[in-house]
């Protein structure tokens, strides 16, 4: 579809598609951008970000005021509410703007889905914004869940690998109360991903905190809990999150199952194959020059 490959450009690439096109408002009239009452604008509710610090608003107003607003937003006529504007991207513009006073904003004007708008406001904020990490996996579960869309299909729209996705869905599988952390800037996504298996995250994660323990730090302390202080844990629990997520990527790849063994800095990386069709289509691989 022209929408998926839309997205999978880039919100750069989206943006120049509705300024190089006029774009039906719903009302019979072309827009391109429009300046748009700010009373008549409204956030979207399933925005994936949910932080706005406030000090980075202020800077942002600050030069609002100066230079006034730069890039248009994009926004879509309100569902069931004529006249008004939903915000697909661009909210902390306009609530920047809110603060400086401006009466009207410039918006890019278009037609879109649900699933469109969830993708573009997902995009624009993993590409432009730094999403918090569990903001960015609430998005992708909302993709998922929402509109039932695969871990390839999230990967291809926001430009990201699939095990950057899936590794970032994990994330999810935390209490709430440890990716409030998270979320609160207390606790990295280093940190939560290190105790993401552990028996009691939220117990580590008080400890991290309390200590100021480094992630690698945090992981041993995670396999400390595991191993319940007798157990030996296994080679592959020994591994940190960045090496684990490493042997993902290149299994995606290579097609078949990576190990890597490191050992400061020095080591093995180990391709498993269980017929000489794989060990063929491996080499095929590894000698392509494409």
């Amino acid at each position: 579809m022209a929408e998926k490959r839309g997205l999978g450009r880039g919100l750069s690439a989206l943006l120049g598609d509705v300024e190089e096109t006029n774009v039906s408002t719903g009302a019979g009239e072309a827009a391109s951008v429009r300046e748009i009452p700010i009373e008549l604008l409204y956030r979207n509710d399933d925005q994936p970000r949910w932080v706005f610090p406030g000090d980075e608003l202020d800077e942002l107003a600050a030069s609002i005021r100066e230079k006034g607003v730069l890039q248009p937003i994009l926004v879509r006529p309100m569902p069931g509410r004529s006249g008004d504007f939903e915000i697909v991207a661009g909210e902390r513009r306009w609530r920047a703007s809110m603060k400086a006073g401006l009466k009207v904003l410039p918006a890019l004007i278009r037609q879109l889905d649900d699933m469109q708008v969830l993708e573009i406001a997902v995009i624009e904020n993993v590409q432009r914004a730094n999403l918090n990490a569990i903001e960015e996996a609430n998005a992708y579960q909302q993709l998922i869940d929402k509109f039932g869309r695969t871990q390839d299909q999230v990967a291809d729209s926001v430009g990201k690998s699939r095990s950057h996705v899936a590794n970032t869905l994990r994330l999810m599988n935390l209490p709430n109360d440890v990716r409030t952390l998270v979320l609160e800037g207390k606790l990295t996504a280093g940190h939560a991903r290190a105790i993401l298996t552990a028996d009691d995250p939220a117990a580590l994660a008080e400890q991290i905190i309390a200590r100021g323990l480094s992630v690698r730090e945090a992981e041993a302390l995670a396999r400390k809990g595991s191993a319940g202080g007798t157990a030996k844990p296994s080679r592959k629990a020994a591994k940190d999150t960045d090496t684990q997520a490493l042997e993902s990527d290149l299994s995606d790849v290579l097609g078949l199952d990576v190990e890597v063994v490191d050992r400061g800095g020095v080591g093995e990386l180990r391709i498993k194959y269980a017929t000489l069709e794989q060990l063929d289509e491996l080499c095929r691989r590894l000698t392509s020059r494409g």
